[in-house]
This record gives C-alpha cells, sequence and structure tokens, in this order.
C-alpha cells in the first residue's frame, strides 16, 4: 500500500475521531448531556489518538505518530473499561442516554479497541515508515485537519464552562461558570 494511501487513511482517521469528539458536544449541548470526570477522560483518550493520525498526515507517518495514537487508545479504553464497570453491576444505575442500545462509555471502549485493530493493520501496511521526505498536504487534508482543532478547541471551552478551574463534579448537574 502507497504512503499516500496511508495517509489518506489517516485523513479519515482524523475526521472519523472528530465526529466522535463532535457528538459528544452536541450531546452535551444539545440534549443538556453533561459528561462526568471519567467521560472526560475519554475525550482526551480520543484527542490524543487524534493528535496521532493528525501528525502521520501533516508530517508524514512515522512510528512515533503511531505510538501516540496506541498511547491514547489504551489510555482511553483503560478510562472506557473503568467506566463500564462501575456500571456492569445490576441496580448501580447508568450515566447517560444509551445509543443503538449501548452507553457512550461503552462505544467508546468499543472504539477505542477498533482503534488499536486500525493502527496494527495500517502498521502491517505501511511499506515505509520513518521516512524523511517532506509531506505536501491536500486541501482535504488541511480542511479536516482545521476542522479537528476547532472541535478539540469547543471541546476544551466546553470543559472548562463545565467544571471552571476547580475539579470537575462527579455527577455535573450545570455548568460551574455559567
Amino acid at each position: 500500500m502507497s504512503n499516500v494511501m496511508v495517509r489518506n487513511i489517516n485523513a479519515l482517521g482524523v475526521a472519523g475521531i472528530a465526529s466522535i469528539l463532535a457528538m459528544g458536544l452536541v450531546m452535551q449541548i444539545v440534549l443538556d448531556e453533561l459528561p462526568c470526570p471519567l467521560c472526560l477522560l475519554q475525550r482526551v483518550g480520543f484527542a490524543l489518538v487524534m493528535y496521532g493520525f493528525m501528525l502521520n498526515v501533516l508530517n508524514g507517518v512515522r512510528f512515533l505518530h503511531y505510538g501516540i495514537i496506541i498511547l491514547g487508545a489504551l489510555f482511553g479504553a483503560a478510562v472506557a473499561l473503568r467506566q463500564v464497570l462501575l456500571h456492569v453491576v445490576p441496580g448501580t444505575g447508568t450515566y447517560g442516554s444509551a445509543v443503538f442500545g449501548m452507553h457512550l462509555y461503552s462505544w467508546a471502549f468499543v472504539l477505542f479497541g477498533a482503534t488499536l485493530f486500525a493502527v496494527s493493520v495500517l502498521l502491517l501496511l505501511s511499506r515505509s515508515v520513518d521516512t524523511e521526505v517532506p509531506v505536501k498536504t491536500n486541501t482535504f487534508e488541511r480542511v479536516i485537519c482545521w476542522a479537528a482543532i476547532a472541535i478539540a478547541a469547543l471541546n476544551v471551552a466546553a470543559t472548562f464552562l463545565e467544571c471552571g478551574p476547580l475539579v470537575c463534579a462527579d455527577n455535573p448537574t450545570d455548568y460551574v461558570l455559567l
């Protein structure tokens, strides 16, 4: 598989993870489902994964970038699994609404696992990694990256409005700074 195709797959990875973060933000703002601290940490994991994919798009495919993706996915999966385990016992309740029968923290665990699998396949299919060839990005890649940066910034702003400079509430009911 050519490095251009691998970069395009990485661009789709940026778009996919950015859409996950955007959907979390939409659910937070439109449906008034404030994320708990574990949910916010899962967003950090998704942001790390997105950053690694973005580095591959903008700077070329490198092992270091895949390492960032893998560490972000492992971190996010650990946090998501922690939240799943908090709610797996009958009678302990759940947090947030379900989407297609699963709660968002369960979906996050599945998506982090899928990311780890996809990155493993990309590493197997990459012919040359860690090349110092200058990368020329196209308009599609630049638009995706700028949109991803904007979505990440909006998530940071929404988190600051929810928690302020203090520790976030375990079960938030309103925005601290609004």
